[in-house]
Parts: structure tokens; C-alpha cells; sequence
């Protein structure tokens, strides 16, 4: 069954940036375009490079290693090298927290 983990406030997330947080052993990157918020594996599937040194434009992650790129809806490999896709974790705004569901 799904978990619901509060993971910051709205206030620490700046537009446009990648900020990574370690949680329940899991290092996990959240994202806010506009009023929406995406969470993240914070490592590249390829070589696990952190994806906060990536390039970000709001909808695709790049890879500063190597240029893998991922889809930050769907998790998938949209260039390679990597093959795996990247694990997402849904997101939910609430009373100014940010939590998402492991």
C-alpha cells in the first residue's frame, strides 16, 4: 500500500530549480514549473550521476554525465544512454507541505 511522506514546505522549492532531499533512505529530487511540482529518483538510471547538476526545462531532465534525458511525467528514457526509466513519485500540495506518495 501506497505511503504519504511530507517531504517539504512550498516555500523551499524555487521555480525552475532541482532541490534533492534524502528520505526514509531514498535520495529524492523535487521541481516546481508554474503550480505544479514533480518528484523524482534523484540519480541517473545510467550511471547515477545527481540529476540536481542536470539541465531542466520543465517537462525533461538531462543528465549532465552523459546526456541521458527522461520524461518528468512518465519517468520514460526519452535519449539514452540509460534504458531504465526514472522512478516518479506522485505529488501532493497540501496546507503549504509537499508530500509524496512511496
Amino acid at each position: 500500500m501506497a505511503k504519504l511522506i511530507k517531504i517539504t514546505e512550498v516555500s523551499d522549492i524555487t521555480e525552475g530549480k532541482i532541490k534533492e532531499f534524502k528520505i526514509d533512505g531514498m535520495t529524492i529530487a523535487v521541481t516546481k514549473v508554474g503550480n505544479e511540482y514533480s518528484a523524482f529518483e534523484a540519480y541517473c538510471t545510467h550511471a547515477q550521476c545527481a540529476l540536481t547538476g542536470g539541465f531542466f526545462d520543465g517537462k525533461v531532465i538531462t543528465c549532465y554525465c552523459h546526456g541521458a534525458q527522461f520524461d518528468l511525467k512518465t519517468g520514460k528514457v526519452l535519449s539514452p544512454p540509460a534504458t531504465v526509466p526514472l522512478k516518479i513519485y506522485p505529488v501532493k500540495k497540501e496546507k503549504g507541505s509537499i508530500f509524496i506518495e512511496i
